[in-house]
């Protein structure tokens, strides 16, 4: 069994996230102080100052980070080797960008995009050209991973946006997101660059059984080439995923690999009108790449919305899938 060396790349600014108007709900993380206002009596054990920054800074430490330990230790356990983990742009304004001097030495490739459109997060030249190079290896796979994209309805008039707005924010039922939060902008430059764009639209309610469990994928099992579905149940129920809308050449590019029910109790959202799942996870069709490229949801990398046993069934496979020459 190979030996997996895995680079999660967070795709954010530091100062763009941190740096946000707190006048302005929309577009921008909550500090860890509007968490645990609007969590309570959640993240209770954060709620000391001199402990823990309760500002956007603090959330992304205390909360966002951490959603996703649970991933980073498996590996580290499975793989014997640390994880690496960059932040794209950090605290004191230094980018690492995602090119060939990074992914050195790396075989597995998570991209987090939870960075904010206002940040303005685009890849390079350099990025694209490094990321082709890196997919022209067989053993190489990535995830590209954007979140939601929710409220961004230029075309309307400001009463219908508004409507809509509301429409959508009922149908997630997630207090804490404001009417317009567009996530996953280096994930978009990074796809398109690829010449397979998707776009992360709306912020769709996931099925639950009737014990709150995650309900079942749906999986197409004669694509998965690579096994990374075996034994894999169900996602999470993270209360607003996207549909991973493939566009152009992505269309034949990119294959639904595997697809999530939408919650039919939840209230109506335009795209669930005719619909009654969305498109929870893409894959690279053979002749694409020589390696592998998968898109999903960030969330998928995250322990805290559920279907954890499923999840960390889908890491291993990850981790551990054969070598390929």
């Amino acid at each position: 069994m190979a030996t997996r060396r895995v680079l999660v790349y967070y795709a954010w600014s530091r100062p763009g996230e941190i740096g946000a108007p707190l006048e302005v709900i929309e577009n921008r993380f909550p500090t860890l102080f509007e968490s645990r206002r609007m969590g309570y009596p959640r993240f209770e054990e954060l709620s000391d100052p001199s402990r823990y920054d309760q500002s956007i800074a603090g959330f992304l430490d205390h909360i966002m980070k951490r959603n996703f330990t649970a991933f980073v230790e498996l590996a580290r356990v499975l793989t014997g080797q640390p994880v690496t983990e960059i932040e794209r742009v950090t605290d004191d304004g230094r980018l690492t960008a995602l090119d060939a001097a990074v992914l050195e030495g790396v075989d597995t490739l998570i991209v987090i995009s939870f960075d904010s459109f206002r940040t303005g997060q685009a890849a390079q030249a350099a990025e694209i050209a490094a990321m082709r190079a890196f997919l022209a290896q067989p053993d190489h796979l990535v995830f590209v991973c954007p979140h939601h994209d929710i409220g961004d309805l230029p075309a309307l008039s400001h009463d219908e946006r508004v409507q809509r707005q509301l429409a959508e924010f009922r149908h997630h039922g997630d207090k804490t997101i404001p009417p317009q939060q567009r996530f996953g902008g280096f994930a978009r430059s990074l796809l398109a660059g690829l010449g397979l764009p998707v776009e992360n639209r709306f912020g769709l309610r996931p099925a639950a059984e009737a014990d709150g469990s995650p309900s079942p994928i749906e999986a197409e099992a004669t694509l998965d080439r690579l096994g990374l579905l075996r034994g894999v149940g169900s996602f999470n129920l993270h209360p607003h995923l996207p549909q991973l809308e493939r566009l152009g050449e992505a269309r034949v590019g990119l294959e639904v690999l595997a697809r999530q029910k939408i919650d039919p109790a939840a209230p109506p959202h335009p795209f669930a009108q005719d619909r009654t799942t969305f498109d929870a996870l893409l894959q690279s069709r053979p002749d694409a790449f020589a390696g592998s490229l998968l898109v999903s949801d960030t969330t998928l990398w995250s322990s805290t919305a559920g279907g954890v046993d499923s999840l960390r069934r889908l890491w291993t496979n990850v981790l551990q899938r054969p070598p390929r020459s």
